[in-house]
């Protein structure tokens, strides 16, 4: 079974995935960051490659990328983090990236150093599965899962294509739009989960606008999973001690999941 695998085999649990970007504040700070969340009763962590153009992402995220790159932050950099992450954390490693910095490493080249820094999962929100063969191909060669993301704008058949071909879990983007905290989840989010359900019996993960651990609470109620990165950035970018700020959040998040 994978690392990503073994969570959602956990009876009754609900996975907790947080992203970071990944040199934001600094590298120092990512390798702080990801053992205390994860000590704080995150599952899995979400590393962010900065990029210049992120299209699926917010304000918030697009500042962290920028000052990122701004510091010299590369994929071969994430790389190196990534495998100095797994010799201090068990928990799934999962990179969030864009096709561009992807097929400029070569595809092929950065999968096979994916699996030897011990990335277990890998995001790719502007790659269609329509066009995806060629690196569904490639991570399945080297055990690296493929996530797909459904939008709430996604129907009928595509729905089953995308939940046939995602491994590992299915990223369903709870609204329309780009990342970012939000004051309400959608109200239909019930809808969009069932949607999903009946399509596949994979793992099901909320991500985008969630910033509360009442909001958590909420989509755990729904999905296997819940996927918060914007407000962890915020905490991290206003906190004094951003480390202890964000594994206290996560402490939050953590309870109001686990209480239902």
């Amino acid at each position: 079974m994978t690392r990503i695998g073994a969570v959602f085999a956990r009876p009754g649990h609900k996975a907790l995935i947080a992203y970071l970007t990944v040199g934001y504040p600094s590298t120092q700070a990512t390798l702080e960051l990801v053992p205390a969340i994860i000590e704080s009763g995150c599952d899995m962590v979400e590393l962010g490659i900065p990029f210049s153009d992120p299209l699926a992402d917010g304000t918030t995220i697009q500042r962290a990328s920028y000052l990122a790159l701004e510091q010299g932050v590369t994929p071969q950099l994430c790389l190196e983090v990534a495998r100095q992450l797994r010799q201090m954390v068990s928990a799934p490693i999962i990179f969030m990236t864009y096709y561009n910095p992807v097929v400029r490493y070569g595809l092929s080249s950065f999968c096979h150093a994916c699996s030897e820094a011990g990335v277990d999962g890998l995001i790719v929100p502007d790659l269609p599965p329509e066009e995806g063969s060629e690196l569904e191909g490639l991570t399945r060669r080297y055990k690296v899962d493929l996530v797909y993301l459904v939008a709430p704008t996604t129907t009928g058949e595509r729905l089953s294509f995308i939940a046939a071909r995602s491994r590992g879990f299915i990223y369903l983007v709870s609204l329309k739009g780009v990342t970012g905290a939000r004051e309400a989840l959608p109200a239909d989010l019930e809808r969009l989960v069932g949607g999903l359900r009946s399509k596949t019996a994979k793992p099901i993960c909320v991500g985008f606008g969630i910033s509360t651990p009442e909001q958590a609470r909420r989509a755990a109620g729904l999905a296997d999973g819940v996927i918060v990165g914007s407000r962890i950035l915020e905490i991290v970018e206003s906190s004094d001690h951003p480390t202890e700020s964000a594994a206290y959040f996560i402490h939050q998040l953590r309870d109001a999941m686990d209480k239902g």
